[in-house]
C-alpha cells in the first residue's frame, strides 16, 4: 500500500506544484480586485465539481460496486457494469451542465450574494459559463481513472491530471506576455478551463483505457439507481473541504478582495491535503473493500493503523510551517504583479487559521474510506453537512467582527466539527482498528513535529521584509529544508521510521489484483 500510496502522492504534488505556478501568475494577471473576485468565485465553483468527481470521491462508490461485480460474475459483467456507469454520467452531465447554464445567475447569487447588485456578478457567471465544458468532460475522465485505480493501476490516473494545470499555465503567460486587460483575460482563462478538461480525457482515452467500459450505454435501470443512490453521498462528503470554501465565500462575497485572500490562501491548504487525501481515497478505500469483504480483521487494523501514521506524519509538520512561514510563503508566491503587501498580509492571516483545519481535513480523508468500504456514504455526507452549516454559522458571526480572518476560523471549525463526527461514529458502530505499532509510533510523529515546528519558529524574522526577493527566497528555502531534515532525522532517531524502511517500501512490488474467481477476494 505505501509503494502505491506514494505514486498517488507523487503526481499530486507535482500537480499541486503546478497549480502554484498557475495561482501565482493569476495573482500576477489579476490581482484581487473585482475581476479577480469573479474569476475565482467561478473558478472555485468548478473545483467543488471537479472534486465532486475526482480525486477519489466517486472511487467510494465506483470501486467497491466494480470489485463486486466483477468477483461475482468476472470481468466481463464488470466491463459492462463500468459501461452503464461511464454512458450514464456522461449523459448525465451533458444535461446537467445544460441546466447549469440556464440558472447559473440565480446559482451565483446564492453562492455569492454579496455580488447581487454590481457588475461582478456578471462577469462571474459570463466566467462560471464558459468553465461549463470542463464538467462534461470530468464525468468520463474520472471513471476511467477509477477503474485503473481498481487494478492497482495508479501512475497514469496520478500524472494525467498535470495537463489542467499545464493547459491554464501556457494560457495565461500567453496572456501576460500579451499585456491583456483583465476582463479580457479572465474570460478567456474561463474558456481555456474547458479545453484543459478535453486534454485529460484523450489522454486517458490513447491509453485504451475505454475498453475497461464496454459497451457504452445510459442506463437508469435499478441496478444504476442503486449505485448512484450511493455515489452522490459519497462524492459529496468527499468534497468536504471545497464545500467548506464555499460556505465561506458566500459569507466573503460581501467583502471586497476577501474571496481573492481566502482562495489563494487555501491554495496552500490544499498542497499537503491533496498529497495525503487525494492517496487515501485512491489507495485506501480499494484495500479496505477487500480486507472488509474477506473478514479479515489484521488486514483491515493493519491498513487503517498504516493510513493514521501517513496522515499524522504528513499533516502535522504541514500544519505547523504552513502557520509559522505563512507571511513569507505568501510573499515569495503570491506578491507580484497586481497582488501587493496588503493583499499578502490579509492572506496570510487567512492560511494560519485555515491550517489549523487542515490536520481535521486529512482525518476526515483517513477515517472516511472505513464507511466507504462497509458501502455506507451517509454517515460521511451527514458529518459534511454538519460541518458546512457550523461553518456558515460561525462565518456570520466572525465574518462580521474579523473579516476573512474569521471567516478563516469558522472553516477550520467547521473542518473540525466534521471529524469529530465521523470519529464518534465510526467508533460507536464498527470501531476503527489501530494496531500496537501506530499506538507507538503516533505519539512520536507528534513530538518529532512540534520539535521541527519550534526550529521554524526561531527562525522567523532572520531576515528583514525589505531585504531582495532572491535573498527572501533562498532564506525560506532553506528554512523549509532545514525543518524537513530535523522532522526526518527525529523520525528516524525516536525509532518511527528508517531510510531501510522507506526504500524498501519504494522497491516492493505493488500487489497484483486478485483472480476473478478467487474465493474472498
Amino acid at each position: 500500500m505505501i509503494r502505491s500510496f506514494l505514486t498517488v502522492s507523487t503526481g499530486t504534488l507535482a500537480s499541486r506544484l503546478l497549480g502554484f505556478a498557475r495561482d501565482s501568475l493569476i495573482a500576477a494577471l489579476l490581482g484581487t480586485g473585482a475581476v479577480a473576485d469573479a474569476f475565482l468565485a467561478a473558478f472555485q465553483l468548478v473545483n467543488v465539481v471537479r472534486r465532486l468527481l475526482s480525486e477519489g470521491a466517486l472511487n467510494a462508490a465506483l470501486i467497491p460496486a466494480w470489485l463486486r461485480v466483477r468477483d461475482r460474475d468476472g470481468e466481463a459483467a464488470a466491463a459492462a457494469f463500468a459501461g452503464r456507469v461511464l454512458g450514464t454520467v456522461s449523459a448525465g452531465l451533458i444535461a446537467i451542465s445544460i441546466a447549469i447554464a440556464v440558472l447559473m445567475p440565480l446559482i451565483i447569487m446564492i453562492i455569492a450574494p454579496g455580488f447581487v447588485g454590481s457588475a461582478t456578478l456578471d462577469l462571474t457567471v459570463q466566467s462560471a459559463r464558459l468553465m461549463l465544458p470542463y464538467l462534461a468532460f470530468a464525468g468520463p475522465v474520472t471513471v476511467l481513472m477509477g477503474l485503473l485505480n481498481a487494478q492497482g493501476r495508479f501512475a497514469l490516473t496520478a500524472f494525467s491530471p498535470l495537463l489542467f494545470n499545464i493547459a491554464l499555465i501556457a494560457a495565461i503567460a500567453a496572456l501576460l506576455l500579451w499585456h491583456a486587460d483583465a476582463t479580457f483575460a479572465a474570460r478567456m482563462l474561463a474558456a481555456i478551463v474547458g479545453i484543459a478538461g478535453l486534454l485529460q480525457l484523450l489522454m486517458l482515452l490513447s491509453q485504451r483505457s475505454a475498453r475497461l467500459a464496454t459497451p457504452l450505454r445510459a442506463s437508469f435501470d435499478q441496478e444504476m439507481r442503486g449505485f448512484f443512490a450511493k455515489a452522490i453521498p459519497g462524492m459529496i462528503a468527499g468534497s468536504g473541504p471545497q464545500w467548506l470554501m464555499v460556505a465561506g465565500a458566500v459569507i466573503a462575497s460581501a467583502t471586497p478582495a476577501a474571496v481573492s485572500w481566502l482562495y489563494f490562501a487555501n491554495r496552500l491548504i490544499e498542497l499537503p491535503l491533496g498529497i495525503v487525501g487525494v492517496a487515501m481515497g485512491t489507495v485506501l478505500v480499494p484495500e479496505l473493500t477487500r480486507a472488509v469483504s474477506s473478514g479479515d480483521r489484521d488486514a483491515v487494523a493493519h491498513a487503517e493503523s498504516r493510513a493514521l501514521e501517513l496522515a499524522a506524519g504528513l499533516a502535522l509538520p504541514a500544519t505547523l510551517g504552513l502557520i509559522v512561514l505563512a507571511e513569507p510563503i505568501v510573499r515569495m508566491l503570491f506578491e507580484h504583479g497586481a497582488f501587493g503587501e496588503e493583499d499578502s498580509a490579509a492572506t496570510a492571516r487567512a492560511l494560519m487559521w485555515l491550517a489549523l483545519g487542515l490536520p481535521a481535513h486529512v482525518l476526515i480523508k483517513a477515517l472516511s474510506p472505513a464507511f466507504y468500504a462497509r458501502s455506507d456514504t451517509t454517515t460521511p455526507l451527514l458529518a459534511t453537512a454538519k460541518g458546512f452549516v457550523v461553518a456558515i454559522a460561525l462565518a456570520v458571526v466572525l465574518g462580521h467582527f474579523f473579516g476573512a480572518t474569521g471567516i478563516a476560523a469558522s472553516i477550520a471549525a467547521g473542518a473540525w466539527s466534521s471529524a469529530i463526527s465521523l470519529l464518534r461514529k465510526g467508533t460507536g458502530e464498527f470501531g476503527f482498528s489501530v494496531d500496537a505499532a501506530a499506538r507507538k509510533r503516533l505519539p512520536r510523529i507528534v513530538l518529532a513535529a512540534a520539535a521541527m515546528g519550534a526550529l521554524l519558529w526561531l527562525t522567523v524574522g532572520l531576515v528583514p521584509a525589505e531585504a531582495h526577493g532572491l535573498i527572501r527566497f533562498i532564506v525560506l528555502g532553506l528554512q523549509i529544508a532545514a525543518g524537513i531534515t530535523v522532522y526526518g532525522l527525529l523520525l528516524q532517531v525516536l525509532g518511527v521510521a528508517s531510510w531501510r524502511e522507506a526504500v524498501n517500501a519504494l522497491r516492493k512490488p505493488a500487489p497484483k489484483a486478485p483472480d476473478a474467481r478467487a474465493p474472498g477476494a
